[in-house]
């Protein structure tokens, strides 16, 4: 696989769970993890006092993060009302040349920022709030 352009990182939201995505407005970084907390069972008759985990179990989590511009009133519209609605909608995030991840997410951080002398930005977060999936490309 060679090197991908950042800006193809694509993060969208689907406002109204009627299964139509649009592009989050103005993104201009994105990054989504992926954590799994283990399962310590270790015991006395752990082979030489060796940590052993128990495969799959513990808690699957995904974090997304954005910051950018807003474009339009409209785009701040959808961000700020999912924010403060406290809302779950169904959100993707396309890597390219890899796959799509889908799942619902929670706006957990929105974070308004701006300079004298330029544009407004915002940083934007986003908790996993059910199960993920995965689709190649």
């Amino acid at each position: 696989m060679t090197a991908q352009k950042g800006k193809e990182l694509l993060l969208k939201l689907d406002e109204d769970g009627a299964g139509s995505f649009a592009a989050v407005a103005g993104l201009r970084s994105r990054r989504i993890s992926f954590n799994a907390e283990s399962v310590d069972i270790t015991n006395t008759d752990s082979a030489g006092r060796w940590r052993e985990l128990l495969e799959g179990a513990g808690v699957k989590r995904a974090g997304l993060t954005g910051s950018g511009v807003f474009r339009d009133a409209a785009s701040d519209e959808k961000i700020r009302a999912v924010f403060f609605a406290g809302a779950i909608r169904p959100w993707q995030v396309v890597i390219p040349d890899f796959g799509i991840v889908s799942g619902p997410f929670q706006v957990t951080g929105l974070e308004f920022a701006g300079e004298h002398d330029g544009e407004v930005s915002y940083d934007l977060s986003l908790e996993s709030a059910g199960e993920i999936s995965f689709e190649a490309l």
